[in-house]
């Protein structure tokens, strides 16, 4: 008795545990343009481009600021030994004109003062202007460097949307294929018993179920490392089941050539502006370090108090000026400082070259890709076509004796592997298509998004 309350127990938690579990996980319908707005939102590129934008920002209000008044405040107080001051003073004598100098001893022990000194630049080579117009440079550079990053997430995303749907589709057609082998070894088998069929025969027909059942088993673990995947992607829990929309594809070029998406790759690319800009920045730079050939004016103002008791007070003494100041060694050491400036421009400039053959070898590989996949989808759809009808003549001359099992299976396979290249083709040939716009820089989550609802509807 104890026994089996035992095992009644156990089975109950079993139970409730694996309700907890089903109930645990969520499931969550998804769109591309969800994926996309939830990928940008969650992404931590993203959100170092974002702070790399506040740094530039910050960097470009500190050159302003370069503009504004320096002042500073300073003040002591100090206690003091027994000093030796001697103070000579005149004095007159019995009211005649003659006197004799005479020292007058002073005992102090403390002093106090404070000075306050203001500073505006008003001329410093250019330092301060072209410093903003640097910092402005790099500041715009930072916000399109943004916009590259979040064109990488966008196309990452699609990636990740389209290998979860070719998982799905996948799992659905083995599926399909795994039923049919099922019917065939249930009738393999009652063949098989009224010794209508060789045994031989059966164990291949039983192989071919095996080996479909251990490819639907490799299918579903592929469908949830994706689900896996798209969760940490997409910031969502780790139990999220996913189920992906029918998904319209869209890879319709309109009829554009290489060479115009090479000339809308070399107008689009934020990260060709980018380069620009900081080959603007670094030209900007060698004026900068030009700046200390030539000295520095400020119009410059303090104040000043002191207070040394038995002995000095001062009060009022307000100063107003023009500060002069020049570095006489910049003669001989600013030279290097222009050529290290030079050479960073020149570093800039050969990245910008870099970058214009780097586009155009990567609007080859996307463009020669897309077009590939294209044509893949006609061809893998006429070999469904071709695989069904040449299983369907395979099977009426299996029933009526003419083929072996060996070629009837051979065509069920062909027939399998048809049905997943075609439901696997639009999808990449979309995939293929956004990457070409992502390689143009006219890729967006908006875009891409809304040409996939579009087509849903």
């Amino acid at each position: 008795m104890n026994v089996q309350k035992t095992k009644s127990s156990l089975f109950v938690m079993f139970l409730l545990l694996t309700f907890g579990f089903i109930q645990a996980q969520e499931k969550k319908q998804l769109t591309l343009k969800e994926a996309i707005d939830l990928s940008v939102s969650h992404s931590p590129n993203l959100k170092l481009s974002t702070a790399k934008i506040a740094e530039a920002d910050a960097a470009l209000k500190i050159a302003k600021e370069n503009k504004l008044p320096e002042a500073s405040v300073s003040g002591s107080h100090i206690r003091l030994n027994n000093p030796n001051i001697d103070l000579k003073s005149a004095s007159n004598s019995g009211g005649g004109s003659g006197g004799g100098g005479a020292t007058q001893e002073v005992s102090v022990h403390s002093a106090t003062y404070g000075i306050l000194n203001v500073s505006l630049p008003l001329y410093a080579g250019g330092k301060i202007r072209y410093g903003i117009e640097s910092s402005r440079y790099l500041a715009e550079a930072s916000k399109l460097d943004a916009v590259t990053d979040r064109d990488a997430i966008v196309i990452n995303t699609i990636n990740a949307y389209t290998n979860f749907y070719k998982a799905s589709a996948a799992v659905k057609v083995v599926k399909e294929s795994v039923e049919g082998n099922r019917e065939r070894v249930r009738q393999f088998t009652n063949l098989e018993k009224e010794g209508l069929l060789a045994r031989n025969d059966l164990l291949k027909a039983k192989l071919q179920e095996s080996n479909t059942e251990l490819t639907l088993a490799e299918a579903e673990n592929n469908l949830k490392l994706a689900n896996a995947n798209m969760n940490i992607m997409l910031g969502l829990g780790d139990s999220t089941i996913i189920e992906l929309t029918e998904a319209g594809w869209d890879f319709d070029s309109k009829g554009k050539t290489i060479e115009d998406f090479q000339q809308m790759a070399l107008q689009n690319r934020k990260d060709v502006e980018a380069v620009n800009l900081r080959n603007k920045a670094a030209k900007t730079g060698i004026n900068i370090a030009k700046a200390d050939y030539y000295p520095s004016f400020a119009l410059t103002g303090g104040y000043i108090a002191a207070y040394v008791p038995n002995f000095l007070t001062i009060t009022n003494a307000a100063n107003v000026g023009l500060g002069l100041k020049y570095n006489i060694a910049s003669l001989w050491k600013t030279h290097a400082h222009v050529d290290q400036a030079k050479a960073r421009q020149q570093e800039v400039e050969a990245n910008s070259l870099m970058l214009a053959d780097g586009i155009k070898m990567d609007v080859n590989k996307a463009y020669y890709s897309y077009i590939l996949s294209v044509r893949k989808i006609e061809t893998y759809k006429s070999a469904v076509d071709q695989a069904e009808e040449n299983y369907r003549i395979s099977k009426n001359k299996y029933d009526n004796a003419l083929l072996n099992t060996t070629d009837l299976l051979d065509a069920d396979v062909l027939q399998l592997q048809a049905k997943l290249n075609y439901a696997f083709a639009e999808a990449d040939a979309s995939a293929a298509y956004n990457k070409l716009l992502q390689v143009t820089g006219v890729i967006s989550g908006e875009s891409a998004s809304a040409k996939t609802e579009s087509n849903q509807k």
